[in-house]
């Protein structure tokens, strides 16, 4: 006799398997995602009636039913209302959760004081999960201790193989952003890079040597880092300029820190692009309206979010908690400053 499902008994695994799609697909469509085409969300619809699926987050032992998820942030709340990537992310995880009846909870965690408070909460029933975001080299908590899903926002520096996550493809758009300078005859290109103890800053750091080393031209003195902010950036070209005071070409590895490039170029009486290029990386809103507008590398930010917190979601309905990783495509944004 062959086999038959009951409602009772039919998981996500298998709606999905039914439907030709992949699970993170299937909970999309559950959780009421625009992220999915109308052909593919009615394969999905169907597969749940001819299973008889119900969703049911409580399946999976130990889920607690908060109703709500976090967003945890491992920077400090200045950051998070200065930063254009945060807002773009946060209108991106809004989004996603608007058709549900999930309630998102943002939490800012820099010190230690912080962190054991942030974990306490997180261990305490109050959420069936969190994504994490701006992760500064291990998690500010042993999140294998926390008893819920958590989705990491960029890659994660230790333990990326074992962990969910969704990152854009910095290496390589940094490797884009650098051969677009060398292309159009930079010799002297020089880096703004982020903390060190981060991988996005790794990430974009290596696709900038990448490049450079494939044209001959790697140099380490060129190398000057920020912590993503304009005032960082603006003080770091100054001191390059110092011993550098030939660079023809500056790539800074966020649009707000090419924003203090600008300015500190500016300063010193250099034009933007005769005398110094100059390309970002992000795509932010603020990147068309700089002088002049900013050439730089275009991540998904919004749709980072939304994969992040669907993505989540699917973990909390989901008995076996299958690590995922996505890497979305970058593209080169070219403007008037390189």
């Amino acid at each position: 006799m062959p086999a038959t499902h009951t409602p009772s008994r039919a998981r996500l695994e298998d709606v999905a398997l039914l439907a030709g799609v992949s699970s993170a697909t299937a909970s999309r469509v559950l959780t009421g995602s625009a992220q999915v085409r109308p052909e593919t969300r009615r394969q999905v619809e169907q597969a749940i009636a001819d299973l008889g699926y119900v969703r049911n987050r409580a399946a999976r032992a130990g889920v607690r039913k908060a109703g709500s998820v976090a967003l945890v942030v491992c920077e400090n709340s200045l950051w998070m209302f200065s930063d254009p990537f945060f807002s773009r992310l946060l209108r991106g995880v809004s989004a996603e959760l608007a058709p549900t009846d999930v309630q998102l909870i943002v939490l800012s965690v820099r010190s230690p004081h912080e962190c054991r408070r942030c974990a306490r909460y997180l261990r305490d029933g109050h959420v069936d999960g969190a994504v994490f975001v701006s992760l500064h080299g291990h998690p500010p908590m042993d999140v294998r201790k926390l008893g819920i899903p958590v989705v990491f926002v960029g890659r994660p520096v230790y333990d990326a193989d074992a962990s969910s996550y969704v990152d854009a493809d910095n290496m390589g758009g940094a490797e884009a952003a650098v051969r677009h300078i060398l292309e159009a005859g930079r010799t002297t290109v020089a880096t703004i890079a982020g903390p060190p103890d981060m991988a996005v800053s790794q990430d974009r750091l290596r696709g900038y040597r990448k490049a450079l080393a494939e044209g001959g031209l790697d140099r380490e003195d060129l190398v000057v880092y920020g912590d993503f902010s304009a005032a960082s950036a603006e003080h770091a070209v100054y001191r390059l300029l110092d011993r550098r005071p030939d660079v023809d070409a500056v790539f800074a590895t966020s649009d707000l820190m090419a924003t203090g490039v600008l300015r500190a170029l500016r300063r010193t009486g250099r034009k933007v692009p005769s005398d110094v290029a100059v390309i970002g990386f992000d795509d932010a809103p603020l990147a068309r309206h700089t002088s002049p507008p900013l050439t730089t590398v275009r991540q998904p930010v919004e749709e980072i979010g939304a994969r992040a917190v669907g993505e989540l979601l699917r973990l909390i309905d989901q008995r076996e908690q299958t690590p995922c990783q996505e890497v979305f495509e970058t593209q080169l944004i070219v403007r008037g400053s390189a």
